[in-house]
């Protein structure tokens, strides 16, 4: 009997020796999202009014620094010298703008570029400040006479802004140099609708806190909706204005008039 007893005990212990071992399951869920800043290398910005893209470096490579207070460039767009020179997109100069694309062609406002016809112009350009806001929220008015119209201008060309009145391209100039404006061309707010029956000759007045200027009509023309060449600053003063066109979801309506 005790032979029995100490067999038994044998296998049991055999059978406890032979059970499988399982290691511990360990389940770690991953997070959420990195905690990584944003990419602020070169970014595509698209412009609000459905324009052209356009491809600039953001990063800090490019960041300027102001111009000295009380100067004359102190409220001009893109002046200043860059914070690190030597970094500076696409081998710019330390300062000044370009224009065309080549180092050659830099200039600062105020200063004067060969026109290509004999003769100098000045870089003009007015930013728009908050001294220039009129108390209904208007930076200024336009009137063209032989449309009839008579409409206020608002700083912006979203679809917001040009529900109120016509819309001012917020990197142009509002008074001296180029001032650009946009406006619908069908429905209740359909301001710049006929802007395209406008003749060689015709008078368009702006007004602002600056004064009042009168501006004669040189060109009406279709131009590609990517086509941002009117948008350029100049070395006169002088209106353009645009529109869509009718039907030809990829063309505009440009006028350009100058001062008379």
């Amino acid at each position: 009997m005790k032979k029995i007893i100490t067999l038994c005990l044998s296998l049991c212990m055999t059978a406890a020796l032979a059970a499988p071992a399982y290691a511990l399951e360990y389940s770690i869920d991953a997070p959420n999202d990195y905690d990584f800043g944003k990419d602020t290398s070169i970014e595509v910005i698209h412009t609000a009014d459905g324009g052209a893209m356009r491809n600039e470096d953001v990063s800090k490579n490019a960041a300027l620094i102001p111009p000295i207070f009380g100067s004359e460039s102190m409220n001009a767009l893109h002046t200043g010298e860059y914070l690190t020179p030597n970094l500076a997109p696409g081998g710019i100069p330390a300062s000044g703008s370009v224009i065309g694309g080549g180092a050659s062609g830099i200039v600062t406002p105020g200063s004067t570029v060969s026109s290509g016809n004999g003769y100098q112009l000045s870089v003009l350009f007015t930013d728009v400040t908050s001294e220039l806001y009129y108390k209904n929220g208007s930076i200024g008015k336009i009137e063209i006479p032989t449309l009839g119209l008579s409409v206020r201008i608002y700083q912006g060309t979203d679809s917001k802004t040009l529900a109120k009145g016509i819309g001012h391209f917020e990197d142009t100039s509002i008074w001296e140099g180029n001032v650009c404006l946009a406006a619908h061309n069908r429905g209740a707010n359909s301001y710049f609708g006929q802007i395209h029956t406008l003749n060689i000759g015709d008078k368009i007045t702006l007004t602002t806190k600056l004064g009042t200027r009168t501006y004669q009509v040189t060109d009406v023309s279709k131009v590609s909706e990517t086509d941002r060449n009117g948008l350029a600053d100049s070395g006169e003063n002088m209106l353009t204005l645009y529109t869509c066109v009718r039907n030809q979801r990829d063309q505009r309506w440009c006028v350009t008039a100058v001062e008379t």
